[in-house]
């Protein structure tokens, strides 16, 4: 084993979520020796989204300090750092925000979306997602240029950007992972320049990019004070779905891993790239030079934040699996918009079934959010995506055994739980790779396999129709398409 991979070496994973910033400390065994999160707080106003970036900074170095608290800085060898996909702000040439964060998935670019993909629309044909959609990064960037006083020498930061600037001192590369969804071109690995500059994007304004993985910088004096990082640590970084993939081991052709936090991620391997016809699948390209195809839904866990807020969730969920309802909520996380594993801007939430009190409410709201991944994997499955290899469950959601359970049954395959999975143990995993290993051989080292839920075959069986109903609605109301549905349909029947 090598020095970087030694049980004396610690490994820091950073992780900024939706709700909050985590930070991990794991040695060379993937033994977790420490963790700590400082939570973040939301505007969200209809299809709007934003947060303070300035508030990523400060959680961001409470957390490291205090996951390294107990821990020797002579340990420390690296760290790498995950963000939420196509979240972006702009910044002055001292790093300094300029506007609020418009995350991942605000709405409001829909107009700018529709010239992005008539000028682009050669490129993203080419990279395979055919499309843009209106809460990726590129448009929402000229959405900014437009309400923005915007300075000489101004700069646009990914979520990661900001946090990679203030850890060493000065502006930073981005990865190709984060600058995907701004318009980077992974085949051609460059900015293409032709389109970006017919859009209006000013010269200087995007940043630097290298691949994944790639030290981008090391941590600062100043940075080091307040986050308690030592000075020189190497930084690299990754999304924050990549970040989970890694953290579960599900780097092999085939593998994939399902994320469910407050929106539903689901981010697989393989050799070749996965183009999509219906533009809501893209790949990011892996470390080693894999391609890594996958969605974001605007579906998940969020949903029963929103309907059911302050409740104890322990108690409802032993309630709810009590019932035995089969009901099925829509589990949209805002008011309206689709992402994956349809693209329908005008979707909304609904249910079906008479769910009656507050336990089967939550109960169709758990079973929607399965219905949803697993019309993802025929998603999937319909446009050619390797989905064949084991599949790992990890984000809060993962946390809920029962709710675990019932999507192993729902899915009708089995699923595995990562020990300590999750985007922060990923960065962690990923970091180690700054002294020379590859990705694979951290994960072998690091990546810990937890236990294994099979399906119930009766309960499958029984739960099947609910979600080929739920499927049918989704193609009665417009949002899927009715060749989806029909192999959605197939795939139950064998």
């Amino acid at each position: 084993m090598s020095d970087a991979l030694s049980p004396d070496a610690v490994h820091l994973g950073l992780d900024l979520g939706t709700q909050s910033v985590r930070a991990v400390a794991v040695d060379g065994t993937g033994t977790l020796l420490a963790a700590a999160s400082r939570p973040l707080t939301s505007h969200r106003d209809g299809v709007r989204h934003e947060q303070d970036p300035e508030r990523w900074w400060s959680a961001a170095g409470d957390a490291c300090r205090e996951a390294l608290s107990g821990i020797d800085n002579r340990r420390v060898r690296d760290m790498a750092v995950d963000a939420t996909s196509g979240t972006v702000l702009l910044a002055d040439p001292s790093g300094t925000p300029l506007t609020p964060a418009l995350m991942y998935d605000d709405g409001r670019a829909a107009d700018h979306a529709d010239r992005v993909n008539t000028v682009g629309a050669a490129v993203w044909e080419k990279l395979g997602y055919r499309t843009m959609q209106s809460s990726w990064a590129l448009p929402k960037l000229l959405w900014l240029l437009q309400h923005t006083d915007v300075p000489p020498g101004a700069r646009l930061l990914h979520q990661a950007d900001l946090i990679t600037w203030r850890l060493t001192g000065r502006r930073t590369a981005s990865d190709a992972s984060h600058a995907l969804k701004t318009g980077y071109d992974l085949l051609a690995d460059r900015w293409p320049a032709e389109e970006l500059a017919a859009l209006g994007i000013p010269d200087g304004l995007l940043p630097e990019v290298v691949h994944p993985g790639t030290v981008i910088g090391a941590v600062c004096a100043r940075a080091a004070a307040i986050t308690g990082i030592p000075v020189g640590t190497p930084v690299a970084g990754m999304t924050d779905g990549c970040a989970a993939q890694i953290g579960a081991g599900a780097l092999g052709p085939g593998a994939w891993n399902s994320v469910l936090g407050t929106t539903l991620v689901l981010k697989g391997a393989a050799l070749h790239p996965v183009r999509d016809p219906a533009g809501v699948v893209y790949c990011h390209r892996g470390p080693g030079g894999s391609w890594l195809p996958g969605g974001a839904s605007s579906s998940g866990a969020g949903v029963l934040t929103r309907r059911f807020p302050g409740a104890d969730l322990d108690a409802l969920t032993e309630r709810a699996a009590a019932t035995g309802s089969t009901a099925v909520v829509y589990p949209l996380v805002g008011e309206r918009g689709e992402r994956f594993p349809f693209r329908a801007p005008d979707a909304r939430p609904f249910v079906l079934g008479e769910p009656t009190g507050a336990a089967e409410e939550f109960h169709a709201c758990l079973l929607g959010v399965a219905c949803v991944e697993r019309l993802c994997l025929d998603h999937l499955d319909h446009i050619g995506a390797p989905v064949g290899g084991p599949l790992s469950l990890t984000g809060g959601g993962a946390r809920n055994r029962y709710w675990s359970q019932l999507r192993a049954d729902l899915l009708g395959r089995s699923v595995t739980l990562p020990a300590q999975g999750g985007s922060a143990v990923g960065m962690a995993v990923l970091a180690a790779t700054a002294s020379g290993v590859t990705l694979e051989q951290a994960a072998a080292s690091m990546v810990r396999t937890g236990i294994e839920l099979r399906p119930d075959s009766s309960r499958t069986e029984r739960l099947l129709p609910g979600y080929l109903g739920f499927v049918d609605e989704l193609v009665h109301r417009g949002w899927l398409e009715p060749r989806v549905a029909a192999h959605a349909h197939r795939k139950a029947d064998r």
